[in-house]
């Protein structure tokens, strides 16, 4: 849960810090320590700079803020004696195996490539040929296809997918993967973290019970078998189980109350429980005369579990009064629906849920909330770009938390970070009228020009496209155009001019008042 004093930095108007400052001079100045070789056309370090693994780190974490980073960034890290890397952490990048090895020679620690859509199932024979130092790996969603039986084959013989004998933690979604875990999980028997999401196979438990050390297990968006629930009740030592569902059908179980009872007794050590989007908590009916409103979890009376995830149980489970659990995930009030978005974050289907009920949360302008929203909103737009359900809803949020009470405490540094997100968004669903409409509203709430000077070429490109979409979005679009280049110097307006903007005698009046957001 983000802390109170976390959530009011947001309004901070310190300056960055030398290191920031250092940072973002570089990735916007590629040439200060690379050069660009005119045969290959990679680019490289230049002969005389040696970085360190935090320099390194930090500066592809930088990179990341801007661009989305490719093999021709990936390159710079190709020599292991000049650079160093212990973490490789990579969200909606370009890379491909080439860049992914770059990456790997430095055997790292930890390993998170997520929605890396360029890697293919040739990637995990690189991360395996570097991963005798492999602590934690996190990749996906991969479709593995698996057409050819020659290669079902190979991977049978092999006896792994994955093999890196010091893993502790591993979350992989692996598509189109009809193969037995074995391969999956064989050599990894120290793991104490597991997270098998979206599993679109069913998952035979054979290799599974190997993994004796689980302290965690994640099978979110997993089709439910007897299997996996007898083998769940083996494991000692989990201290979390998610069980959640996106999907009521697949979240239906027979026997409800029975299945979670014998979850929860056979845990002794279970902290975190999520059974969100389930009828495991049954149907609220008085069946027990302990206190408790979940009959599943009447042993857990007296030893309530830190957090409990109800969001989207059937019969709303999460507005039941008698709940043993601390910290709670649901719709019944805005402390649940906060919980629930930050608990969700890496679970797209369920967080478009979590952030329509957001989004009616934050347009009644609730002030305990704003902060919090506003945190939320932001990290789904930065972590989810390309999904268009999130960036819709999100940016609906955002609108109201920009334009609302609060709006006159909301400091630079965030106001530059969330025109940024947004653009970010817009750039990659321009031809969405929804994004581009609630987009467009959000900047009519920025004095322009002045607060909008650091990102001034993507704003006159974006507002263009709006321009040729038609509708409220083309209306809101023409306004912004003439409010800005009115104010600027001659070569803002000469760019403006040559990115095809429409004259002023074909244009609505530069005096016109501000359109009114819907």
């Amino acid at each position: 849960m983000t802390s109170e004093q976390e959530i009011f930095s947001l309004y901070d108007s310190y300056p960055d810090s030398l290191l920031d400052i250092c940072m973002d001079y570089l990735v916007a100045n590629l040439n200060t320590i690379t050069t660009l070789d005119p045969t290959s056309h990679w680019r490289k370090l230049k002969d005389d700079i040696t970085l360190p693994a935090n320099l390194c780190e930090k500066f592809i974490q930088t990179y990341q803020k801007k661009n989305r980073v490719n093999d021709n960034i990936a390159n710079l890290f190709r020599d292991p004696s000049r650079t160093r890397l212990n973490c490789v952490k990579l969200r909606n990048s370009r890379i491909t195996e080439e860049g992914l090895r770059c990456f790997m020679v430095h055997r790292p620690y930890s390993v998170e490539l997520v929605q890396c859509k360029y890697l293919s199932q040739e990637s995990l024979d690189i991360i395996n040929e570097y991963s005798d130092r492999l602590v934690s790996l996190k990749f996906g969603p991969l479709i593995y296809d698996l057409s050819q039986k020659a290669q079902e084959g190979h991977l049978s013989q092999k006896g792994y997918i994955t093999d890196a004998p010091n893993l502790r933690q591993l979350t992989i979604q692996c598509r189109r993967l009809p193969i037995s875990p074995l391969l999956l999980v064989k050599p990894l028997k120290n793991l104490t973290h597991l997270d098998l999401s979206d599993f679109t196979s069913d998952i035979s438990t054979g290799a599974l019970h190997e993994l004796k050390n689980l302290r965690s297990l994640s099978l979110h968006n997993i089709v439910y078998s007897k299997e996996i629930i007898d083998w769940i009740t083996t494991l000692q030592s989990l201290r979390h189980l998610d069980l959640s569902q996106p999907n009521e059908i697949l979240g239906t179980y027979n026997n409800p109350n029975k299945v979670l009872s014998s979850i929860v007794t056979s845990l002794p050590h279970l902290q975190s429980l999520d059974i969100s989007g389930t009828n495991l908590a049954g149907s609220g009916a008085a069946s027990v005369h302990a206190r408790c409103d979940i009959p599943g979890l009447v042993s857990r009376v007296n030893n309530p579990l830190e957090f409990l995830g109800l969001y989207g149980t059937h019969h709303g489970a999460c507005k039941r009064h008698d709940i043993p659990a601390k910290v709670i995930s649901g719709d019944a009030n805005g402390e649940q629906i906060l919980t629930a978005a930050v608990a969700y974050m890496e679970r797209p289907a369920l967080l478009t849920y979590v952030l329509n009920d957001l989004y009616t949360l934050v347009r009644y302008e609730n002030k305990a909330y704003v902060g919090r929203a506003l945190t939320v909103v932001l990290d789904a737009m930065v972590k989810h770009v390309s999904n268009k359900d999130i960036q819709t809803s999100a940016s609906a949020s955002l609108l109201y938390i920009v334009k609302g009470r609060e709006k006159a405490r909301i400091g630079i540094k965030l106001k530059r970070r969330i025109l940024s997100v947004l653009l970010d968004g817009m750039e990659a669903h321009l031809e969405d009228d929804i994004m581009m409409r609630n987009g467009c509203l959000t900047l009519c709430h920025y004095k322009l020009p002045d607060e909008v000077l650091f990102e001034y070429d993507r704003v006159i490109q974006i507002l263009l496209n709006s321009v040729n979409l038609g509708g409220f979005a083309q209306h809101i679009a023409i306004y912004l155009l003439n409010s800005l280049p009115s104010q600027e110097d001659r070569k803002q307006e000469r760019f403006s001019g040559n990115h095809g903007a429409i004259g002023g005698s074909g244009c609505e009046q530069r005096n016109r008042s501000s359109p009114e957001p819907a």
